[in-house]
Parts: structure tokens; C-alpha cells; sequence
């Protein structure tokens, strides 16, 4: 059977499939514009590669960001992103997924092989009661902190409310009123003794997201890749969407933008932050009351040395 590797590469961000047998000639990664973002590979060998664009071919190294599990869809390490300092986002340390209240079986020992310690769930308290949590397990700390304060029912939307404008308005509006969980969550993070963490939401998309990115440019990783992580999920839209028909029998399913993550969502919310308080970092310093001690543990505790 061929292997199929499929890149998201930009910008412009865009998918890009092909087969194992293109990536070692000449005529196969030569063509691929790999240098500045996360490039994720997927198939029967899923792995990471970057490289650049050059006339002959280099090979591509094999790492993995997304974690495959059969019922998570969208689980994935935020480590090897390179920092403004010239560090590197640790491996293994930050994760990022979609509802961890689907674990069992071979999943849930997938899932305890990684080590993980913490999680911080980020749904309402009526989502976890509707849909469970994460599996008890000893050593590991669980954290409910819900940053979205203004329920919507995305699925029911109108098919005409344009994707990137509403959810970036929705993540403002989270900036503005999680402020308080916003802050105990970064400083999980940043504590000593609590990685391996997972962050999640219900589909580790748009409350994932948000606080991905925050985390990400804390530890002074750029704009572009920020942005790039966010739409990674994109990877996992079918799935999404497909567990939603699941769960949602008899409901149709109005909104185009369900499961969807271009990356012109993030990329406004990142503007719109900017123009309001000047930089995510001084966001996080004037709404969110973080002081450089915080952000110094966020990357001793994240960065390689």
C-alpha cells in the first residue's frame, strides 16, 4: 500500500499530499516550501518534516506532532517551535487536545504511556457533566477552568455568518471574560510539577486554541507559527465533524464553519488583541495580571536551555 504524507505548508497555509515514494527524488521535496512552518505528515508513517525549498532533496526528519488515537481526532505535541531567543519548545511537555472523556481501552493505555500528569479542561461544567472527563488515575491532577462565559451552539448557526470574523469576535470575547481562569491556567502550566499537560476543550479547536496561541507567544514563539499550530485542526475536520452526526442523529448541521480552523481566524483575533492592548504579552500583563516571574517559569519550565 503507498504511504501518503500530507503537509500543511505556507504561507499562504495550504495542504499538500504526497506519496512516500516523493519525498526522496529530486522532483518530490524540492517542490515543497517547507521553511517556516510546522509541516505534519500523515498516513501509515505519520511524522513531521521541515526542510526548504532547494534544488535537490533533503530528507525529511521524522517526528510526531499528532498522537494517533482512534477516538481522539485532534491530539497533538506543541513542542519544536523555535522561540525569538533561539530556543526550542520542548517535546513531550505540552499537549493539546480534543475531549480527553472519550479515552478507553488501548486508547486510554496509549494515553497513559505519554505520562501525562496534568489536565486542564477547558469546557463548562454542563459539558463535563453531559459528556464525562477524563478517566481518574493516580498522579494525575485535573483542572476544570472554563474560560467561555457565552455559550453558542456553533452546529445551529446560520450558513451565512462568515467563519474567521465570528469566531475571532468569539475569542475576544473570551479574552475579555476568562480572564480570571485564563490566569490560573497559565499558571498550572508554568508550575514545575505539572508537565506532561494536556489542555483541552471539546474538539481542542477554538477554547484550545485561544490558549494555545496565548501560551505559544508567551514562550516568544512568532505570529506566523502561532497561527499555524491553530490551523493544524483543520487536519481533523472531518473527524469532527463525522462525531458529530454521530452524537447529533436527526439534527442537521447548518454551519459551514463547524470544525473548520483557517487560519484567518486566529490571524484577526492575533490583530485585533494588538490593536486593543498592544501585544499578546501585553495583554497578558494588563488584563491578566502576568508578570515577568510567570513568563520566566513558562519557558525554564518549556524551552531547552
Amino acid at each position: 500500500m503507498t504511504s501518503v504524507w500530507r503537509f500543511l505548508i505556507g504561507p499562504p497555509l495550504r495542504v499538500r499530499e504526497v506519496s512516500k515514494e516523493q519525498i526522496t527524488p529530486a522532483e518530490g521535496l524540492s517542490a515543497l516550501s517547507l521553511d517556516a512552518l510546522t509541516s505534519v505528515a500523515y498516513g501509515p508513517e505519520a511524522c513531521r518534516g521541515r526542510g526548504r525549498e532547494v534544488g535537490r532533496p533533503r530528507r525529511v526528519s521524522r517526528v510526531r506532532r499528532h498522537i494517533a488515537f482512534e477516538r481522539l481526532h485532534n491530539f497533538r505535541d506543541l513542542g519544536g517551535y523555535r522561540t525569538e531567543d533561539g530556543r526550542t519548545v520542548r517535546w513531550g511537555r505540552l499537549y493539546r487536545s480534543d475531549s480527553l472523556s472519550k479515552l478507553r481501552g488501548e486508547d486510554w493505555s496509549r494515553f497513559l504511556d505519554l505520562g501525562v500528569r496534568t489536565v486542564i479542561d477547558l469546557r463548562y461544567p454542563w459539558e463535563i457533566a453531559a459528556k464525562g472527563r477524563v478517566p481518574h488515575d493516580d498522579g494525575l491532577a485535573y483542572h476544570n477552568l472554563s474560560i467561555e462565559h457565552r455559550p453558542y451552539d456553533q452546529a445551529g448557526l446560520s450558513s451565512d455568518i462568515e467563519t474567521a470574523r465570528f469566531l475571532a469576535d468569539r475569542y475576544a470575547e473570551v479574552a475579555l471574560d476568562g480572564v480570571g481562569e485564563l490566569r490560573q491556567a497559565l499558571e498550572v502550566i508554568a508550575s514545575d510539577d505539572s508537565a506532561p499537560l494536556v489542555i483541552h476543550c471539546a474538539s481542542g479547536k477554538d477554547r484550545t486554541g485561544m490558549l494555545a496561541a496565548l501560551v505559544l507567544s508567551l514562550l516568544g514563539v512568532d505570529e506566523d507559527t502561532v497561527i499555524a499550530d491553530f490551523a493544524l485542526t483543520g487536519l481533523a475536520t472531518d473527524r469532527l465533524i463525522a462525531d458529530w452526526h454521530a452524537v447529533n442523529p436527526g439534527r442537521t448541521l447548518t454551519w459551514p464553519g463547524y470544525g473548520q480552523a483557517p487560519a484567518e481566524i486566529m490571524r484577526l483575533f492575533l490583530a485585533d488583541l494588538a490593536i486593543d492592548h498592544g501585544s499578546v504579552r501585553d495583554y497578558a500583563v494588563t488584563q491578566l495580571g502576568v508578570d515577568d516571574e510567570l513568563i520566566v517559569a513558562l519557558r525554564g519550565h518549556l524551552l531547552s536551555a
